[in-house]
């Protein structure tokens, strides 16, 4: 396996119960394990914690003691997080939850650091010049290709999924390589009734609250001062859905979020929008309507 050797020991006759299993994992590299152990073993602290087994580390060795459900699924959380350090990214508290949930969430046979492992797939992967994000999911890999091939692309899914960070993220990189002139930012400020004409300052001050989701994805892909020299030039645009009406957006990434919030009308209205050599991605959770 790419992570790590996977070792499988005589069984513990201590325990005395079939159900258990003990499994030992060795690393390649010493300074990628410590990296995966984390500060004081708080990585392996945390997935004992959420997963009920014992994890003894010993240099570039791994023990793991525990259901043999429960050590299967401490494996694979285990590699998935080694094989994102592997790719130079550094790991933390998040990932680690991350790893578990797919670990207890996914059949060994359909998670992608399995099918990374037998060669089946390469995990996609978004680039800038400030930072490279990998799929950690089977999911997040098929709507990170989609958006490479297809020119309108709906992500459909719970918070939390990546939906909008992922296609800001895209975004991101097509403008950085040129591919795309500007970005285009909307979500219907339901809050406001989409009247936005009470509420005070300019047009980027009054949808600033409604949009800052998509400016935190913008601020982690690209420096700051550039995200606001392109602000300044409107090659980033913040455009409020209620005024989208009657614009052809050519040579363009186009991101709609919170689509779910969007009447019939305003959706029909919102894809007409698309126009030469430009991209649109449509993120929603149909869950909070």
């Amino acid at each position: 396996m790419s992570a790590a050797e996977l070792k499988n020991p005589p069984q513990n006759q201590a325990s005395g119960a079939s159900d258990m299993a003990h499994i030992v994992l060795t690393f390649d590299n010493n300074k990628l394990a410590s990296a995966l152990y984390g500060q004081f073993d708080e990585n392996l602290a945390r997935l004992e914690q959420k997963l009920g087994v014992d994890i003894r580390s010993r240099g570039n060795q791994l023990a793991i003691k525990g259901s043999a459900s429960a050590a299967e699924q401490a494996r694979r959380a285990l590699d998935t997080l080694y094989g994102i350090l592997q790719k130079g990214v550094d790991i933390g508290q998040s990932d680690v939850d991350g790893a578990v949930r797919m670990a207890i969430a996914a059949d060994d046979q359909l998670t992608l650091p399995t099918m990374e492992r037998k060669g089946k797939v390469s995990a996609a992967q978004i680039s800038t010049r400030k930072k490279t994000i990998y799929a950690r999911s089977l999911t997040q890999d098929a709507y990170m290709r989609a958006l490479e091939r297809s020119e309108m692309v709906f992500g459909i899914g719970p918070a939390g999924t990546g939906k909008t960070y992922l296609a800001v993220a895209h975004a991101a990189m097509l403008l950085e390589r040129g591919m795309v002139e500007r970005i285009v930012l909307s979500r219907p400020a339901v809050e406001a009734g989409e009247r936005l004409g009470f509420l005070p300052g300019d047009m980027k001050e009054k949808v600033d609250p409604y949009l800052r989701p998509l400016y935190d994805a913008l601020y982690d892909m690209m420096p700051a001062d550039k995200v606001e020299r392109a602000i300044a030039a409107e090659v980033i645009e913040i455009a409020p859905l209620a005024f989208m009406r009657g614009r052809t957006l050519a040579h363009a990434a186009v991101i709609l979020d919170e689509a779910q919030n969007t009447t019939q009308m305003q959706m029909k209205m919102f894809l007409t929008r698309l126009g030469e050599n430009s991209r649109m991605i449509v993120t929603g959770d149909p869950t909070q309507i």
